[in-house]
């Protein structure tokens, strides 16, 4: 089976002052999550979507989820403390309830509510060739590297580099196997689930996102995503 999991466990602490996190937040008719848990909805690759939350925002998600999009497929459950233990509580929640080897979970960003259903789609299929999928643009600005944030470093070729978004895919059995087997000092360095395959040196998938996949954490980009909202609302009409 094909899972969402949509990872919804931040505080939103760069949107400002806010009586709700980012992911609660309205984006036109609806919570910004809604509109995302609905682009896995409709996708016909995905067979269940997994909602992980903090602890005390369960039963808020539940009421909206009731509200907006209600759906036997949908699960609500709790976060971990951080984004890879966030995907592991996901990943343990299908191994206790889909006994499959070849399960695939789809994790994305619970504030990225453009995700489209081609590149949805393209994550399963590359998952199921490489065992794991990342989600990249090509990188349009000239990357610097500083080690110690003072001068230069490194200056990387730019051809060679990509801009990380979400969805991120992985078998589940194998992505549990890997993270088990890092070490406490590998886990502190984790940036996101990816890295677990990189620092294993194993291989990973590129998927093409789009530029407008965006992620909410500002109060520009929620502006920012308002537009684009508007604009997606008058092509359709």
């Amino acid at each position: 089976m094909n899972f969402g999991g949509i990872l919804a466990g931040g505080k939103g602490t760069r949107m400002g002052k806010t009586d709700l996190p980012k992911q609660f937040l309205m984006l036109g008719e609806k919570p910004i999550i809604i509109h995302t848990i609905e682009q896995f909805l409709i996708s016909p690759v995905i067979d269940a979507v997994i909602v992980a939350v903090p602890a005390n925002w369960i039963t808020y998600t539940q009421d909206i989820v009731e509200k907006y999009c209600k759906d036997e497929k949908i699960y609500i459950i709790e976060g971990g403390s951080s984004r890879n233990g966030t995907v592991m509580n996901i990943c343990k929640f299908i191994t206790e309830n889909f006994k499959d080897e070849d399960n695939i979970v789809v994790t994305h960003d619970a504030v990225r509510p453009f995700v489209t259903q081609r590149i949805i789609k393209d994550n399963v299929e590359l998952c199921k060739k490489y065992g794991a999928t990342d989600t990249v643009i090509p990188a349009v600005d000239t990357i610097v590297e500083s080690k110690d944030g003072m001068v230069i470093s490194n200056i990387p070729v730019r051809s060679q580099m990509y801009q990380g978004q979400t969805p991120q895919s992985f078998n589940v059995k194998a992505f549990m196997d890997e993270y088990n087997a890092l070490t406490e000092e590998e886990k502190e360095i984790l940036t996101d689930a990816a890295k677990v395959y990189v620092i294993k040196q194993k291989q990973v998938g590129l998927v093409m996102g789009e530029s407008y996949n965006m992620k909410i954490t500002t109060k520009h980009d929620l502006k920012l995503a308002k537009l684009m909202l508007n604009n997606l609302n008058e092509e359709e009409e």
